[in-house]
């Protein structure tokens, strides 16, 4: 059939019998239209992420399947790129959009969906801000679960402060598997010493499944496990004594400087511990392969190195002011601690 458009006659196929002939923004159509939205400002904007959102100003005659933000950095979004999708709507909504890059100009609309088509609303421009600057030793980091934790500046190395604690707790006769969520031990079978010891992972679960040396493995972005050879160089620096290449025990003072110092979390006596370092070891225990657990005594801290079927840890003990380099079957569940990316 023909219509006018204003300045030409147009074709347009017919439509089934039943069907009303709309105009959506000036252009015919069977049915009905797709939704008209507006964009609405972004908010909240940091370096990585910001809030953004749109207005669903008609819904087109049709109830609205999927809405939510699009955006890119080259000028004109659409569900082709980045985008969020919400399902069912109200009239206004927010999104947020993650992964962005620090300080980079971003382009978006809101949209959307029903049965005759996708609606875009105006495009609105924004920038995301600088980076937040890091001051190892001031500035915390925060994981996947948003724990925070405080970090210790090492010789030339930022390390964590505190023992890593991210993950799903399970119970200590069960393995970690490969199953797409962190899983954790904590010592007796008790939630409340994951907060206070952090979490007991074991070697594979750590690693993510990967076998590199100094991969991020379950740390945040930016931070990785840390190797033996790195190891090496935060104990030597620490004690300049301690030999990296043996199993057992070496050094002078270098598991007293590392050690937390009292016996409010070690066993007493807690030979030693002066936490000189600042590293403040705690005695997280451990998950051992017979499912069972250590006391308060130890301290067992994995590499990301691997040692034939074994891996490298470090371990500190509260009856001296030793550390101790041991080979720990992958099974163990130990504790943490991780390294600033350079």
């Amino acid at each position: 059939m023909l219509f006018w458009n204003g300045s030409k006659w147009t074709t347009i196929a017919s439509g089934s019998n039943g069907q009303k002939l709309i105009f959506c923004n000036g252009i015919p159509s069977w049915g009905g239209c797709p939704p008209l939205v507006a964009t609405l400002e972004v908010t909240s904007i940091l370096a990585t992420e910001a809030t953004a959102g749109g207005h669903i100003i008609d819904n087109g005659g049709a109830s609205i399947m999927t809405h939510g933000v699009c955006w890119n950095t080259s000028g004109n979004p659409t569900l082709a790129d980045s985008h969020t999708s919400q399902g069912l709507s109200p009239v206004f909504f927010n999104s947020l959009l993650t992964g962005l890059t620090a300080q980079t100009t971003y382009y978006i609309k809101a949209y959307a969906t029903n049965i005759h088509g996708t609606g875009y609303g105006n495009k609105v421009i924004f920038n995301t801000l600088a980076a937040p600057s890091f001051t190892c030793g001031i500035t915390t980091i925060t994981d996947y679960d948003n724990n925070s934790y405080n970090t210790v500046q090492i010789g030339t190395q930022c390390w964590m402060r505190e023992n890593l604690n991210i993950g799903d707790m399970i119970n200590g006769s069960s393995g970690q598997t490969d199953n797409g969520t962190i899983e954790k031990y904590c010592y007796d079978d008790d939630p409340l010493n994951c907060y206070t010891y952090g979490g007991l992972i074991q070697w594979n679960e750590m690693m993510q499944y990967g076998t590199t040396p100094g991969i991020q493995g379950i740390c945040p972005t930016g931070w990785h496990l840390p190797s033996d050879v790195e190891w090496c160089m935060m104990t030597t620096f620490i004690d300049a004594a301690v030999y990296c290449n043996s199993i057992g025990s070496s050094g002078t003072d270098a598991g007293g400087s590392m050690k937390e110092m009292g016996v409010a979390h070690w066993m007493s006596s807690n030979v030693g511990a002066t936490n000189s370092s600042g590293f403040t070891g705690l005695p997280g225990a451990y998950r051992n392969a017979d499912w069972g657990y250590s006391g308060n005594a130890y301290g067992y801290f994995w590499s990301s190195s691997q040692t034939g079927s074994a891996a490298y840890e470090r371990s500190l003990f509260n009856f001296d002011a030793l550390l101790y380099r041991g080979a720990g079957e992958k099974i163990n569940g130990y504790s943490v601690r991780c390294v600033k990316n350079n």
